[in-house]
This record gives C-alpha cells, sequence and structure tokens, in this order.
C-alpha cells in the first residue's frame, strides 16, 4: 500500500489544482456551469483518484484508479485548449499548462508502469 500524500504524481496534481482555479476565476460568468465547471471536476478527479487507488488491495485495482486520473488529464487538456480557442485563456498560459499535464501524464503512466513489477 502507498502513502498518497507521499507520492509525487499526487503533490503535482494538487499543485496543479490550485494553480488552475485562479485563472478559471477570470473566464466569463456564463461559463461557470460549462466549461469551469467541467475543468474543475476534472483536475480534481486526478489526485482523488490517486488517493482513492492506493486504498486498494491490488496494484490491478491502483493502476485503474490512475487509469482514471490519465483520462481526466487528457479530458482537462482538451477542455483548456477550447478554453484557448475561444478566448477565454491566454495562449502562453495554455502552454504552460499543457507542458505541466503532458508531464504529469508521463509521470502518472510512468508510476503505473512500476507497478507491473
Amino acid at each position: 500500500m502507498h502513502n498518497y500524500k507521499e507520492l509525487k504524481i499526487w503533490k503535482e496534481s494538487i499543485q496543479l489544482v490550485k494553480d488552475l482555479y485562479p485563472v478559471l476565476n477570470s473566464f466569463p460568468e456564463d461559463e461557470k456551469y460549462n466549461l469551469i465547471s467541467q475543468i474543475k471536476r476534472c483536475s480534481v478527479s486526478v489526485p482523488s483518484n490517486i488517493a482513492e487507488g492506493t486504498s486498494r488491495k491490488s496494484n490491478v485495482d491502483f493502476k485503474r484508479f490512475l487509469q482514471i486520473g490519465l483520462w481526466s488529464l487528457f479530458e482537462m487538456e482538451t477542455q483548456l485548449y477550447l478554453s484557448c480557442e475561444l478566448g477565454f485563456m491566454a495562449s502562453q498560459d495554455f502552454k504552460l499548462f499543457e507542458t505541466r499535464i503532458n508531464e504529469l501524464q508521463k509521470m502518472i503512466y510512468g508510476f503505473s508502469k512500476s507497478l507491473d513489477s
């Protein structure tokens, strides 16, 4: 069993959420229940699934939760891309988040593979 609070992937995903929320505050008010809500749910899903996965008894179950976290990252990346395309987010902000998301995707994928051994 892993202590999720000690996992770098969990810490990085928590920091991503904390950095993303203030940016979402600048989005148009009419996106509150659309993109803003969807992006927030995706971002919170990542550390939540990592944490929940650590409570599982087998690495197979843990890896399933890591996969769900990865899916949320891909979903979030797409939503942020759309936000940039719609003019809700500056392209330089999107590029920074995209880089961080891609790094976190690689980290989670690598960690998941390490559970095979």
